[in-house]
């Protein structure tokens, strides 16, 4: 396995891909990408699985704790994503063009840029972290260890947000293998070296975290001996430009905010189930964790088309990224059919296996329903928001979602307030009639919503005029 990161296989000359031959080679251009990115998408969740059950033998007050810290973590680190979806098409497109010295420069680029945010938010996270998990209610023990937790996260917080930017030049260059290797490899390594400093070492939630922390350094460096030798191939060096990052971060401020109205639609979501009692927010969490983990196949397939679509523009092949998105479209409303209809007809013994509560199983019994009938919707709405990132559409994403949010917000305050009984005098519904009604509104409304602000941009061809 070291061999993998010794050295890559040399770069092919710079030139537009051919186009593909038949329809079923295109379909073996899109699976060749999606189902590795699969795999490392995967990969991350399973990060925080081993963090949690390594922990949870700490204690609850540990466990607890984890679960603050790693709920502040990932919301800073959910909001850098556009490292990645910024690198990636602007590689695909210059690579598409004939460029390739300009496309790795820009991914070197992103990459320093991931380097200097996450100095830059370590240091302040460190700082702020007393803070920060004071604010979302964590006291007495638990705040002790959710404290420790993300301090000791913070080291690696660079490492983490520069491996964002290096796994998209490789999407990028169309190679969605490397990053599976590196996170198969990091995730083997961290229940290791977790399991030695939490217990072996004896420093805790602390040692988890430290552990992780390391873990991002070494993937960064996995990169950087695959990437490294390319840069100097292409002659582009390991030296930042200040205009490279610039433009990173001008195409990731939009970006940012796309990434932000998508994360306030599910704060607001939760924010009403709490409201509807213990048992409604639980129910609805179930009903979200399948939804997210469902989303895993969705994002391979948006991944596919950020590298495809930015190619094919970059090489003046418009007819082509059509094509491309024309099948990808097919793909997302066939699998969301294919799941739609397995969660229908699941949904009376699935919750049974996250829940002995027989009322938390129905009422997620209901929300399911829901979710099984917008599957296809989710579909057509993954797989739309990828080929616009593969386009360079940042500035349409992020005000699109700012109006989505705009529409779906009453929406689901009205939807609530008749769970709850707030409006009429008929008092609040039942628990599975509350559950549905909120998935009626973040299924049906919100990606109802994106759906339709997507296709109407898709429909057209300004978006395939950008570059």
């Amino acid at each position: 396995m070291a061999r993998r990161f010794s050295g890559p296989t040399p770069a092919p000359a710079p030139g537009p891909t051919p186009a593909p031959a038949s329809g079923r080679a295109l379909a073996g251009r899109v699976l060749g990408l999606a189902v590795p990115a699969f795999g490392a998408l995967v990969a991350e969740p399973l990060f925080l699985m081993a963090d949690t059950a390594i922990v949870g033998h700490l204690g609850t007050a540990e466990l607890a704790g984890v679960g603050v810290g790693t709920t502040v973590l990932h919301t800073v680190t959910g909001l850098m994503v556009f490292l990645a979806y910024a690198t990636t098409p602007a590689v695909a497109r210059l690579v598409g063009a004939g460029d390739l010295p300009a496309a790795l420069a820009r991914g070197r680029d992103g990459v320093w840029l991931g380097l200097l945010l996450g100095a830059g938010l370590g240091l302040l996270g460190w700082a702020a972290a007393p803070g920060l998990v004071g604010l979302l209610g964590a006291g007495g023990e638990v705040h002790a260890h959710a404290v420790a937790y993300l301090r000791w996260s913070m080291p690696g917080l660079p490492a983490l947000l520069a491996v964002l930017a290096a796994t998209g030049i490789l999407r990028g260059l169309q190679d969605t293998v490397t990053p599976l290797v590196v996170a198969g490899v990091g995730f083997a390594v961290n229940i290791v070296l977790n399991l030695v400093l939490v217990y072996g070492a004896g420093m805790g939630v602390a040692g988890s975290a430290l552990g992780t922390s390391l873990v991002q350094w070494g993937m960064l460096a996995a990169y950087l001996a695959v990437l490294a030798p390319r840069f100097r191939g292409a002659g582009t060096g390991m030296a930042p430009r200040a205009s490279g990052m610039r433009a990173t971060a001008q195409v990731g401020s939009w970006l940012l905010l796309r990434t932000a109205s998508l994360r306030m639609a599910i704060l607001l979501t939760v924010v009403a189930a709490t409201g509807l009692g213990e048992l409604t927010l639980a129910a609805h969490q179930l009903v979200f964790t399948l939804f997210s983990t469902l989303a895993f196949a969705l994002d391979a397939l948006a991944i596919a088309a950020q590298a495809l679509i930015g190619a094919e523009l970059g090489a003046a092949r418009p007819a082509q990224a059509r094509r491309l998105t024309d099948l990808m479209v097919r793909w997302g409303l066939g699998f969301g059919v294919l799941t739609g209809a397995l969660l229908g007809v699941s949904t009376l013994w699935l919750p049974a296996l996250f829940t002995p509560d027989p009322a938390v199983q129905a009422a997620a019994a209901a929300g399911l329903g829901m979710l099984a009938l917008a599957q296809p919707l989710a579909g057509y709405v993954f797989v739309l928001d990828g080929v616009l990132i593969g386009a360079g559409d940042a500035r349409y994403l992020a005000l699109a979602g700012v109006v989505n949010l705009a529409v779906y917000a009453p929406a689901l305050w009205l939807l609530a307030q008749t769970a709850g009984g707030g409006l009429g005098r008929g008092g609040a519904v039942a628990p599975p009639a509350q559950v549905a009604l909120l998935w009626v509104g973040f299924a049906g409304v919100y990606l109802g919503m994106r759906a339709l602000t997507l296709g109407l941009r898709a429909r057209g061809d300004a978006w395939m005029r950008l570059g």
